[in-house]
């Protein structure tokens, strides 16, 4: 069980998460924004235009780059269901207690005949300290932003200081750009970008979403 758990991380090019900053074996960065929607097709035309105008005007202002990525994922009905239930057996009226339990049998057999995405939207920000010294680069080879593996490069705390100023630089002009279009961001903390990594490595789990502060 041991040594297959470590095969399977010596694939994996994350270091550490660290402040909420993923840290590469290569000593490369990752932050991660969550992101808003917006029901784009609701809008005015003219108003469609300005934002576009926009997000095209944010796009072409950045000098380096970034990664957006959509999670889809079948929304887990059972927290709510519990809190039905919960709100039912607090209930001392019995035409009220009848209503809530009919209602919580709508809901079931509604989510079972189908099926109720839930999405999220997440712009990786980059920064890679090799880069700017003249090392080779790599393609993103994953849906994080992660890239292939290479030997693990020692990053002390002043080195870490130094790069996460430069990466909160760059998170500074996504936000900015996003939020004239109308977009709220979050920055990701640790235990939120834990959670999304374990969610994205077992499909099959569930737990609570993440959520705009």
């Amino acid at each position: 069980m041991t040594s297959s758990s470590n095969a399977t991380q010596e694939f994996v090019p994350i270091k550490e998460v660290r402040d909420g900053i993923v840290i590469l074996k290569d000593g490369g960065m990752r932050a991660i924004l969550l992101c808003s929607s917006m029901n784009f097709s609701l809008k005015a035309e003219d108003e469609r235009n300005a934002i576009l105008f926009q997000f095209q005007d944010f796009l072409n202002s950045l000098d380096f780059s970034i990664e957006i990525l959509v999670q889809s994922r079948k929304l887990d009905i059972r927290p709510y269901l519990a809190l039905l239930e919960a709100q039912q057996s607090k209930q001392t009226n019995s035409l009220l207690k009848i209503q809530v339990r009919e209602y919580i049998e709508f809901i079931k057999n509604f989510t079972e005949s189908t099926n109720i995405m839930t999405k999220h939207f997440f712009i990786v920000v980059p920064y890679s300290p090799a880069l700017l010294s003249g090392a080779t680069t790599q393609n993103i080879a994953s849906k994080f932003g992660l890239g292939a593996t290479k030997p693990e490069v020692n990053t002390g705390d002043s080195n870490f200081d130094e790069s996460r100023s430069q990466l909160e630089e760059r998170m500074s002009v996504v936000e900015q750009g996003l939020v004239r279009t109308g977009i709220r961001v979050a920055r990701l903390g640790t235990e939120e970008v834990v959670e999304l990594f374990y969610k994205a490595f077992n499909p099959g789990e569930t737990d609570k979403p993440l959520k705009m502060q």
